[in-house]
């Protein structure tokens, strides 16, 4: 304990819980599968945050925001996209004050300020977001994600008490450059099964990835689809949709796992950290559970919820689709899964979708559009599309494609 004293003493200049329980709880917004968290910079801006238990930076997406801040930089980086080749600009702005529900305020903050937008997460998420809270910022607590609640209890380490009951586990995890990493038995193709090594990642809007360059008892399952998997830092993510017979989470047995499969070059893996783990779990896995994770002490606990036992789900239409536009009112698809039921009913890549059932999509938002497109098979839509200056209207039913 006087190690872990003396390891916190530094930072108390710098947070302010603002409480004498040394608890505080922030709200979040659950979007499209995304944690988006309210954010005061400086006192000044009110700005949205994903919430990234999978990045090692906190970082601001947009430097029209340190700007108008009037920000002095103190030093120009490069970094390097998904592919490893693609050089990217960014800058470190210190001196940054971060406010949390008017009640947690960590001061003087160096960020790292991308030179420009190269996420695009507001095509995938349907709001505006500016930037991402990163492990440099949640190493110093003790977090607490209830999904269920839409919470996230920031906590003092000194004061944390590790939660108890019988559907409570301590996960086995390590934790590298802050980031948690669980070990895990999964069985991709029954019945060989192997274990696991998952980045916890709450910045990922999907239930499992896994690397298909790994092992051969990681073959990826038939049926699979050809889609896109996600947008990276620097360009969007190709890859496969499955699902995984089993996988082993908080001592409970998950079933038909919605999976993505990335399939990895040799060269691209001698040259990042990619190579010391499997994949990664999204929140449509977390999300099951009432998540804590201790930083300190590198400890991570997990309670199932009421939703552990739901299965899983996946787009029945076959559409994948973006937003765009200076107010994200324009809704493109981004592409469309061969023999799909948008496919066979004609709606193609490049689409304007303008109505569902006569409903405008911008009114229905990107979430809501997404969860439309999950509900049950046999469900019936009628869409309005515009390509170049045709209006097309197509109509088909939900079914299962994987």
């Amino acid at each position: 304990m006087c190690l872990l004293a003396g390891a916190l003493q530094a930072q108390r200049e710098l947070i302010d819980l603002r409480r004498a329980n040394g608890r505080v709880e922030v709200p979040f917004e659950y979007v499209n599968d995304f944690i988006v968290v309210p954010v005061v910079l400086n006192r000044t801006l009110p700005l949205r945050f994903i919430f990234d238990t999978g990045a090692e930076n906190t970082i601001i997406t947009h430097r029209e925001i340190t700007d108008i801040l009037q920000v002095n930089y103190s030093r120009r980086i490069t970094l390097y996209g998904a592919d490893m080749v693609t050089e990217l600009e960014a800058y470190v702005a210190p001196g940054i004050d971060m406010l949390f529900n008017d009640q947690l305020r960590i001061a003087s903050q160096a960020l790292l300020v991308m030179g420009q937008d190269y996420f695009h997460f507001e095509e995938n998420i349907g709001i505006d977001i500016h930037g991402i809270l990163g492990a440099d910022i949640l190493r110093r607590f003790v977090i607490t994600i209830d999904y269920q609640r839409r919470i996230i209890t920031f906590e003092d380490p000194q004061k944390f008490t590790p939660p108890k009951g019988s559907t409570v586990q301590k996960a086995p995890v390590t934790f590298l450059r802050h980031k948690p990493y669980l070990t895990t038995p999964a069985s991709v193709v029954h019945p060989r099964t192997r274990d696991v090594k998952l980045l916890m990642d709450t910045g990922a809007g999907l239930a499992l990835l896994l690397y298909a360059h790994t092992d051969s008892l990681l073959n990826m399952p038939v049926p699979l689809i050809r889609t896109s998997i996600g947008h990276g830092l620097g360009g969007r993510l190709e890859g496969y949709v499955g699902r995984t017979a089993a996988l082993t989470v908080g001592g409970q047995q998950l079933l038909n796992v919605i999976t993505n499969f990335q399939e990895i070059d040799s060269t691209f893996l001698l040259n990042s950290l990619l190579l010391d783990r499997d994949g990664l779990l999204g929140n449509h896995v977390l999300s099951r559970f009432h998540v804590t994770i201790d930083y300190v002490r590198e400890a991570v606990y997990l309670k199932p919820n009421k939703n552990y036992k739901k299965a899983f789900t996946f787009d029945r239409s076959g559409i994948s689709l973006i937003v765009t536009g200076p107010q994200l009112n324009t809704y493109i698809v981004l592409d469309v899964v061969v023999g799909s039921p948008a496919d066979q009913a004609g709606v193609r890549k490049g689409d304007e979708l303008r109505t569902i059932n006569r409903i405008p999509a911008q009114v229905l938002g990107l979430d809501a559009v997404a969860r439309l497109f999950k509900k049950k098979s046999g469900k019936k839509f009628k869409l309005l599309l515009r390509r170049g200056e045709e209006r097309i209207v197509v109509d088909f039913a939900l079914r299962d494609i994987i």
